[in-house]
């Protein structure tokens, strides 16, 4: 007999950063989300797109933060945020090759052989995210 889950989903992420005002700028410019909090003497904020909550933590030795490594870091490898449609997901990727303060690592396309299309960048930070838009 199958265990049943012991949670309900995600609660919130907490992403470190090396300069909280570009990233939170990010966040609330480019993706839409509100700060629903913060702790300045932290200094963290809190942000939400209505469904997801993410904190963001202002690394405490910039000088001495190593930068993200996917393939040798135990930890995260990406943060997937779903979009509401294919054609939004276009739209996000326009609007995201003019964001000078990230790079997009590749433009829409299929993941996998289904419907569902995806793409990914690095936010401010250099923290990988993905955007991902089910196929319908």
């Amino acid at each position: 007999m199958p265990v049943k889950p012991k949670t309900n989903g995600v609660h919130h992420v907490g992403l470190t950063v090396p300069n909280l005002a570009v990233t939170l700028t990010f966040f609330t410019d480019v993706l839409g989300y509100q700060t629903v909090g913060e702790i300045p003497d932290y200094p963290a904020v809190f942000l939400s797109d209505g469904t997801t909550m993410i904190t963001l933590w202002q690394v405490k030795d910039i000088e001495n933060a190593v930068p993200f490594d996917r393939h040798n870091v135990v930890g995260l490898h990406h943060l997937a945020l779903t979009v509401d449609s294919i054609d939004f997901l276009h739209e996000l990727h326009h609007t995201l090759i003019q964001h000078n303060t990230l790079d997009v690592e590749f433009a829409p396309e299929p993941l996998g052989d289904g419907p569902t299309h995806h793409m990914m960048c690095f936010i401010p930070g250099g923290i990988r995210l993905e955007f991902i838009a089910p196929g319908t």
